[in-house]
């Protein structure tokens, strides 16, 4: 199957798609051989081949190939008047409203280097990232949810309007979208950045693109640098190892600020001629109701996410048929979901995957026509992209080895040890980082995860924990993962979450933190009993705590984030 042109149709949902290698193949004979670009320059050559074929849909309004690079290049023309120049960094706190798309694509026109903001950020983490980042330009919307980020600046540079002063040295203009306020008369807008006529630089593919700053799960932030190039072999690598269709739409709220909506959503709809249904905030109905309106063939999910749109479905009648694909991805699986996917779905290809943004996205996933068991026990093979990958690694943009965390020493497949990964995918450093950087990786330029995982002769991974986010209770070594897959059989837990806290005794004991099941109570005792009685003694959970699911401290890939659970038990009960 040949890439279409924008005349020709795209196969209608009900008819059988091709195989998972017929489809690998259409898209790889676009790409190959591989031609760096930037991202602009990969908007404008899809534009080029499907001007007039969706891109970004909303309920209000479309916007066709054409229309966003034309969007994109106004935008990146009023960059340059206001003094953008290449190499610096404009930073944005922006939800996924259609602007997000336009801006990245102009920032990337002119040669800057973006700075997407996570906007759950508050004041002082604000701050923290527009100073480390030394962003010149900000880009932000007024108030969002019950943020006031107007506010925030007011407490971090009072005068921002006219620069960062004192507070933030490097910035010198702030641009306002009007997006749940009402704006501030007299600041620039981001409508004054529109219908700008600078002249456009020449930049280099292997130049930065982006500085994407971790969320982390065990400490503060550090900015991932990403290039062009290395972001766009990714993306192509998410349409070609998913087996895209022709013109694939794919619905997510998942924010584009953070590698899961940006790379396997807004950049990788661009290999396919595929389009986008970015959603602000994450709603099951809503999410329903757009795959029925727009005919949305494609979800990104994490698992949390996955449980509320199949409990959505059970009384909300919407028709479905048009879904071909979904990736559940990022926390971790419930026992049983796989199975109620492919009950509720008929046909549908599932897939899951593994990823951080120092790889650039995900870097392993299943194949859509993997065996069921695959899904239950793995978290995917080292991703194979086609004509964007390394010979050299089997034609993958990341390589992976297992290590012992102590010694160093690379273990065979099958082992448990440190997730290390090397390759073209792999960032460089972090921004301004030197110690932490060095620190990342080993002598021969691997970096260290973090992750605890095992690999297997077929290249499937499996992820187990995280290195730092395990405890030693009486001297034993515990897991979190292993305490939580025994807490989520329960029928009582939707979710569980184990994190240590100190103790007098044992040195570290572990909480558990309970997401309870609709109609369930929490029985704590209960709890206990169930994991004493199925897990040797030291990795029994000392302590139940119930939390609420939209409570949970996440990652915008949907980890938990164990340091601050770990904070949240302290304070809970009494032991600081």
């Amino acid at each position: 199957m040949a890439f279409k042109s924008a005349r020709e149709p795209i196969m209608p949902a009900s008819a059988s798609p091709p195989s998972v290698a017929k489809r690998q193949a259409a898209t790889a004979r676009g790409f190959d051989p591989w031609r760096p670009r930037t991202l602009y320059d990969m908007l404008v050559h899809a534009a080029k081949q499907h001007p007039d074929r969706p891109y970004l849909i909303t309920d209000a309004r479309t916007w066709t190939y054409r229309q966003m690079a034309d969007w994109a290049a106004s935008v990146a023309g009023g960059l340059v008047t206001a003094g953008v120049r290449p190499g610096e960094h404009v930073a944005l706190v922006m939800a996924n409203y259609p602007a997000f798309a336009a801006l990245k694509f102009a920032i990337a026109a002119v040669g800057a280097v973006a700075v997407p903001v996570n906007i759950l950020n508050r004041r002082d983490e604000l701050a923290y990232v527009l100073r480390q980042s030394r962003a010149v330009m900000l880009v932000t919307m007024d108030r969002f949810r019950d943020l006031d980020y107007l506010g925030m600046l007011d407490a971090i540079a009072p005068d921002w309007a006219s620069g960062g002063g004192t507070a933030l040295p490097d910035l010198r203009t702030v641009a306002v979208f009007q997006a749940e306020g009402d704006g501030r008369p007299g600041a620039t807008t981001f409508q004054d950045l529109e219908g700008g006529a600078g002249a456009l630089p020449q930049v280099d593919p292997a130049a930065p693109a982006d500085i994407i700053y971790t969320s982390g799960t065990t400490g503060s932030p550090k900015g991932v640098v990403l290039t062009h190039d290395m972001l766009l072999r990714a993306a192509f690598g998410s349409a070609y190892a998913r087996a895209f269709e022709d013109g694939r739409r794919i619905h997510f709220s998942l924010p584009m600020n953070h590698v899961y909506g940006y790379v396997e959503g807004l950049l990788a709809a661009l290999f396919v001629g595929g389009a986008i249904v970015p959603h602000l905030k994450f709603d099951p109905r809503a999410s329903l109701r757009a795959v029925e309106r727009h005919k949305v063939t494609d979800l990104l999910l994490i698992p949390t996410m996955t449980l509320a749109v199949l409990d959505a479905l059970v009384d909300t009648p919407i028709d479905t048929t048009s879904l071909r694909g979904m990736l559940s991805s990022g926390g971790r699986t419930p026992p049983g979901l796989w199975d109620r996917i492919l009950a509720t779905f008929d046909g549908i290809e599932i897939t899951t995957g593994y990823g951080m943004s120092e790889c650039t996205a995900s870097t392993t996933v299943t194949r859509p026509d993997d065996p069921t068991d695959r899904l239950q026990t793995t978290n995917g093979r080292l991703r194979d992209v086609g004509p964007a990958g390394d010979p050299a690694i089997g034609h993958r943009i990341v390589d992976y080895r297992v290590v012992d965390p102590q010694s160093g020493t690379v273990l065979p497949p099958g082992e448990v040890g440190e997730l290390m990964a090397r390759g073209p995918g792999v960032t460089a450093g972090y921004y301004d980082k030197p110690e932490a950087t060095a620190e990342a990786f080993d002598a021969e330029g691997w970096l260290h995860t973090g992750d605890l995982g095992r690999i297997d002769a077929d290249g499937y991974l499996s992820l187990v924990g995280r290195v730092k986010e395990s405890y030693r209770c009486g001297g034993e070594q515990v897991t979190p993962s292993e305490i939580e897959d025994v807490l989520m059989v329960h029928p009582s837990v939707l979710q569980a979450y184990v994190a240590p806290v100190p103790d007098d005794r044992m040195g570290e004991v572990g909480v558990a933190f309970v997401v309870v099941r609709a109609g369930q109570a929490l029985d704590p005792q209960a709890l206990i009993d169930w994991c004493a009685g199925r897990l040797a003694r030291f990795k029994v959970p000392r302590h139940i705590l119930p939390i609420g699911a939209e409570d949970v401290p996440l990652t915008p890939s949907g980890r938990p984030r164990k340091f601050l659970l770990s904070r949240m038990a302290i304070e809970r009960l009494d032991l600081s």
